[in-house]
């Protein structure tokens, strides 16, 4: 199967893996653009892990941050994940033909 440009459909899967990372990125999606301290305030984690966890989402381009005076609100960008769907629904439609051709051959047989 070919990958397609950017990101590694791959990286992407590992790094929504976390189940903080999901939940931020949920928030984000729902909520609208926050900052660090926001997203802090409504999930079971500290500011600084949630920090930690926006650096993460931030260098898998998952999420972007722009500074407004002294904090950063960070939105979700929804290219990676857009192409790991893509790279999953691929993948996903390669082992449906394999099967088929399995049941092709068993109900010739």
């Amino acid at each position: 199967m070919t990958l397609r440009p950017g990101p590694d459909p791959r990286g992407v899967l590992a790094v929504m893996a976390d189940s903080t990372r999901c939940r931020l990125l949920e928030e984000l999606a729902t909520g609208g653009a926050a900052t660090a301290t926001t997203l802090a305030a409504r999930l079971p984690v500290t500011r600084q892990a949630v920090v930690k966890h926006l650096g993460v989402l931030t260098r898998a381009g998952l999420v972007t941050g722009s500074r407004e005076g002294r904090e950063v609100r960070y939105a979700v960008h929804t290219g990676p994940l857009a192409s790991a769907a893509d790279w999953l629904a691929g993948l996903a439609a390669e082992w449906d033909q394999r099967l088929a051709a399995i049941k092709r051959i068993a109900e010739s047989g």
